[in-house]
């Protein structure tokens, strides 16, 4: 079974995936994870994000052990992250990495969750079941505001959702693999949601297309 979760940023998804995933004995990826640690490799050497040579050689280099770097949930890392995943050349040199994720799921696992902005669009097609998960621009701003501050990091609700609206913008209009829903996909509007109920709402989309007869 392969269960592929999109949205964007602070919509909920990874909390959701990663609970799906504990629920349904399943793998779990964090796909964004992969473009924060191609970012971090480029600002680490004190280099630009943006430009494709660079971003593309590090994403060439990384391997799954790299998705435990400390510095992956830095601003400036996911603002960079956002920057090389628009260039092509690091989206293909990360679309197999997934894609054998989902193939062969670590650990024996029957299956596996992978969660990102592209997975029912490109990097999981034929996925089991599909779900964009997404919010309102201000209940996402709240939520990545409260998880910085819970962070002990100094952030400002406007500046917070300023770079949160640039973002969407950006995956958005990208020409590779843009922020959207795939055709098949179920929208989970998760605004007036706890993370409890998104769960639940998520696990009954699950099993409704599951126990759907093929079309």
């Amino acid at each position: 079974m392969i269960i592929a979760i999109d949205g964007p940023g602070a919509a909920g998804k990874g909390t959701l995936a990663r609970r799906l995933a504990e629920a349904l004995d399943l793998a779990y990826l964090d796909t964004g994870q992969l473009y924060r640690t191609v970012a971090a490799k480029v600002l680490a050497d004190g280099d630009d994000p943006t430009v494709p040579a660079i971003a593309e050689a590090a994403a060439r280099s990384i391997s799954f052990v790299d998705l435990n770097r400390p510095d992956l949930r830095d601003e400036a890392v996911g603002q960079g992250a956002s920057q090389v995943a628009a260039i092509a050349g690091v989206r293909a040199a990360l679309l197999d990495l997934q894609r054998r994720f989902a193939a062969r799921p670590p650990d024996g696992k029957r299956g596996a969750v992978l969660d990102g902005r592209d997975i029912g669009t490109v990097v999981c097609r034929k996925a089991d079941v599909k779900i964009f998960v997404t919010a309102s621009l201000e209940a996402r701003a709240a939520r990545r505001q409260k998880e910085l501050r819970a962070r002990g990091e100094a952030s400002i609700y406007a500046r917070v959702k300023q770079e949160m609206q640039e973002r969407d913008a950006r995956d958005s209009a990208r020409a590779t693999a843009p922020l959207k829903p795939a055709p098949d996909a179920v929208v989970l509007d998760t605004s007036e949601m706890d993370a409890d109920g998104a769960f639940h709402a998520a696990m009954d989309i699950v099993t409704a297309r599951t126990a759907a007869p093929p079309a």
